[in-house]
């Protein structure tokens, strides 16, 4: 599912109270961390990560590996933090309409 500006924008606001449910340590990411973000995204929809990576291009490069783990849209991301959403079986967040 690709998300229009519009949705992006509303969990960008959702998602700027909520905590880090997963910090990816200097381990890096691992399967066993996909599976927990997997996990994650199920059960919340939406969730922030912290990224403890030296730079932004292996941050990004740990974004582009959950979004293709998971199959999750990547929402946002600030420093070393990103969010990442992906619609449960059951919605809880309601989404506007795309354009």
């Amino acid at each position: 599912m690709s998300l229009s500006q519009n949705q992006r924008r509303h969990l960008r606001k959702l998602a700027h109270h909520l905590k880090p449910v997963v910090i990816i340590g200097n381990a890096g990411l691992a399967e066993n961390v996909i599976a927990e973000i997997d996990s994650a995204l199920a059960h919340h929809e939406l969730i922030k990560v912290r990224l403890n990576a030296g730079d932004k291009q292996e941050r990004q490069s740990m974004i582009d590996a959950i979004v293709a783990g998971t199959g999750a849209d990547w929402v946002l991301s600030i420093g070393h933090i990103a969010a990442f959403y992906r619609t449960a079986e059951e919605p809880r967040i309601p989404l506007p309409k795309g354009s």
